[in-house]
């Protein structure tokens, strides 16, 4: 069998490709939209009860950046503030529909441009890598859900 550092290096040198593939399709994209403000969409869309302290923290930025983050994304209609009806002094934050529909766009394209990359790969080399992915995701999300990370050996 190949050495784990081995492995890694070549696991390490499919995600970079793997990311130029999704970051292609997302520059096909009309309009471009940045990949921070994306982020902040794709953690909206996550959870319908996303508040500015909540998205902050997801970002990991204080809450100043966040709303300026916001700032943008509502200035071109792609994000609402709206009162809390939980709690009217929090203010939660809400995809338009215009914000939907780039989301659902966005995975289409990167779908498509998965789809063109995988079909260019022989059917048996396309089943191998969907065992090799699914057991990939068994032995990482255990540690990634208990906060311990992942396995060293």
């Amino acid at each position: 069998m190949e050495r784990a550092t081995e492995l890694a290096a070549a696991v390490e040198s499919s995600a970079e490709a793997l990311t130029a593939v999704l970051e292609s399709a997302r520059l096909a994209q009309n309009p471009t939209v940045p990949p921070a403000q994306l982020r902040v969409l794709t953690i909206v869309a996550g959870n319908r009860h996303t508040n500015m302290s909540r998205l902050a923290e997801a970002l990991d930025v204080v809450p100043s950046s966040a709303s300026r983050l916001c700032d943008r994304l509502e200035a071109t209609g792609l994000l609402r503030r709206v009162a809390d009806p939980r709690d009217r002094r929090e203010v939660r934050l809400l995809l338009t529909p215009a914000a939907r529909r780039l989301l659902a766009d966005l995975r289409d394209r990167r779908r498509q441009a998965l789809g063109d990359v995988l079909d260019r790969m022989p059917a048996a080399a396309r089943q191998d890598l969907l065992k090799a992915l699914q057991a990939f995701e068994a032995a990482a999300v255990p540690e990634a859900e208990s906060g311990e990370g992942l396995r060293t050996a």
